[in-house]
C-alpha cells in the first residue's frame, strides 16, 4: 500500500533504522567518510535484518555525542 505524498508530508515517519547513505547524511558526512568512521570504531557497526543492513539511529546519536571534536571556534571553510 502506497501513501499519497500529501499524507506522507503531513505525517512523517520517524525511523529507527537507517541505510548507509541515510546514516551518513544524518551525521553530515559522505558515505565513504561514514565507512571510515565505522571502520575506526567512532561510529557503530550496522545491524543485519535478513538481507538489509541498517544502523540504529540511537547508537549513531550516542557515538556522535562521544566524538571529541576539537572545535576552537574557527572554520577555514567559512
Amino acid at each position: 500500500m502506497c501513501e499519497s505524498s500529501a499524507t506522507h508530508q503531513t505525517s512523517p515517519l520517524s525511523r529507527r533504522g537507517l541505510r548507509r547513505p541515510e546514516a551518513a547524511a544524518y551525521i553530515g558526512v559522505s558515505p565513504t567518510k561514514f565507512d571510515q568512521l565505522v571502520n575506526d570504531g567512532r561510529m557503530p557497526k550496522p545491524k543485519r535484518l535478513d538481507s538489509c543492513v541498517v544502523w540504529d539511529v540511537r547508537e549513531i546519536d550516542l557515538a556522535f555525542d562521544a566524538i571529541n571534536g576539537n572545535d576552537d571556534g574557527t572554520n577555514e571553510w567559512d
